[in-house]
């Protein structure tokens, strides 16, 4: 969970989920691919470990890096969320989501000749499922109950409760990863320094610090892919000096979290992969506790707010600061308003709670990530203008701050509940019984709807529950929802092959550079 934390308190600068003249995800490159090669790629965060279980399967955590390691089981098309198999020929249910087949391509070795069977499935998937590894995809894979081993490329599924949508919850998570048992076993240590999975590329070298040597995995079971011969991979977390190793020409492509590069990077003639998005970035409001187990105080912060002034601040003005959860382009979009400016409301809240006794005092508690820090100032500076409120803002380096954060030790702070699936995000996220629901909040009209949007199958019984789930979203004021993500990639023209799935993670082998790249 701590992990995850890391890669999502980045997400704070995207904010479309359109791409404007920027290209569609997937979309075809002029040719046909060329082989050979080599790219250098920058990503946000530079992983702790190696370790499947702990690095974050999205574009901000370690995707790419996690993709080019151990392959994936499946992916996902984000505009669709149709299901692509890949390291897996089927993942199917026949009981409504109460269990699961997987069906492994039959020979998949990994790269030190030992087999990637459903053995090694179920020991990883097992393993994600045990809280002493902490990882940061526990809350998926504690929905498996069980697995049992078929055969060499058949494992069976039991579900803790019926998830039909379950294979979502695979292709944005660590369950969609698979290393070697062996290798595993040797240790965190002894794994980093050579890591074991089936995926496009292999680890020749680790700078910590510095860079990551991939070199393409020759045993690789789909060839021609990988196109590229190696890749480079180098961290950079500050947005502007990702944007400077892009048009300086040290880097053919960078993950992006922010709006803002991403039009310099457009304006400069780079394309750009946006991954369409609902949800966004929201500040929790935590309801275990004074001010905010009170509505009527979130409900007085919310409608104290005005978004547009944050996304100046923050974003330039180039945010889109959510209005609804989902898009209108969204087969479960509903015309409910996320929060209403107010500040007359505001006031008389903030003036009613202060004559019982219980004036609003909190404390933000941020990062020391720029972007954060100025929401959390932006948002001290706008509430300093009402009466009977008072913010502090506590800055702390991720050290200091993750401790505090798994405790749940905090008034008000920054999380990420992006959506497409929607069962994939908003049962971990806001369900009374999740681990990863941060507001803390508990309402049981919104735990029955969010379980009955997870157990339907049809298209008008899944829009009814998600539209009851963003009706009590709204009415419980869970937050203040001030921007848009847009997972996405910026590459130089002589890059091709840009492709993401679930949560912006691009695959490796599908990325290909003409000769003059």
């Amino acid at each position: 969970m701590l992990v995850a934390l890391c890669s999502t308190l980045v997400v704070v600068t995207a904010c479309s989920s359109s791409g404007g003249d920027s290209a569609p995800v997937g979309a075809e490159p002029a040719g046909d691919p060329v082989v050979g090669g080599s790219a250098r790629i920058a990503q946000v965060r530079e992983p702790v470990t190696l370790d499947p279980a702990i690095l974050a399967n999205n574009w901000v955590g370690q995707a790419l890096l996690g993709n080019a390691l151990f392959g994936t089981l499946l992916v996902d098309d984000p505009s669709t969320l149709e299901v692509e198999h890949k390291l897996a020929t089927d993942f199917s249910t026949t009981d409504g989501g109460a269990t699961f087949t997987l069906t492994l391509r039959p020979g998949l070795m990994f790269s030190d000749g030992t087999p990637l069977d459903a053995q090694a499935v179920a020991f990883n998937w097992d393993r994600l499922r045990d809280p002493s590894v902490a990882s940061n995809s526990l809350a998926q894979a504690s929905q498996v109950a069980a697995t049992e081993v078929v055969d060499d490329t058949t494992l069976r599924i039991t579900m803790a409760s019926p998830n039909p949508h379950f294979a979502h919850a695979v292709t944005s998570s660590s369950l969609n990863w698979i290393a070697s048992p062996i290798a595993l076993g040797k240790g965190r240590e002894a794994f980093d320094a050579e890591p074991v999975g089936a995926g496009p590329f292999v680890l020749t070298e680790w700078t910590r610090q510095d860079r990551m040597q991939l070199e393409r995995n020759p045993d690789y079971w789909d060839a021609p892919r990988p196109y590229l011969d190696a890749i480079t991979l180098i961290t950079v977390s500050d947005v502007n000096q990702r944007t400077n190793v892009l048009t300086s020409g040290a880097v053919d492509l960078v993950a992006e979290s922010s709006w803002s590069a991403l039009r310099r990077a457009e304006q400069a003639g780079f394309p750009t992969q946006i991954v369409p998005e609902g949800g966004g970035q929201y500040i929790a409001l935590n309801a275990r506790r004074a001010p905010f187990d009170d509505v009527r105080a979130r409900r007085a912060v919310t409608s104290a707010l005005q978004l547009d002034g944050i996304d100046s601040a923050v974003f330039e003005g180039n945010g889109e600061v959510p209005s609804t959860l989902f898009p209108e382009s969204s087969p479960f979009f509903a015309d409910i308003a996320l929060q209403e400016h107010d500040p007359d409301e505001a006031q008389r809240l903030f003036d009613e709670l202060a004559a019982e006794g219980k004036p609003v005092e909190f404390t933000f508690l941020a990062t020391s990530l720029v972007e954060i820090r100025t929401v959390a100032e932006t948002v001290q500076a706008q509430l300093g203008a009402f009466d009977n409120v008072d913010v502090k803002v506590e800055v702390l380096d991720y050290a200091a701050f993750m401790p505090r954060y798994a405790a749940r030790e905090f008034d008000a702070t920054i999380w990420s509940a992006n959506v497409q699936e929607p069962h994939t995000t908003l049962w971990h996220q806001f369900h009374s019984a999740s681990s990863g629901n941060v507001a803390g909040i508990a309402d049981a009209e919104l735990d029955a709807a969010l379980e009955a949007g997870r157990a339907a199958t049809s298209p008008d019984d899944r829009l009814e529950a998600y539209t009851t789930v963003q009706q009590r979203l709204a009415d419980l004021d869970v937050g203040i929802w001030y921007v848009r993500a847009a997972p996405s990639v910026i590459h130089v023209p002589g890059l091709h092959g840009a492709r993401m799935y679930a949560l912006g993670s691009p695959l490796p082998e599908e990325l290909w550079l003409t000769a003059s790249g």
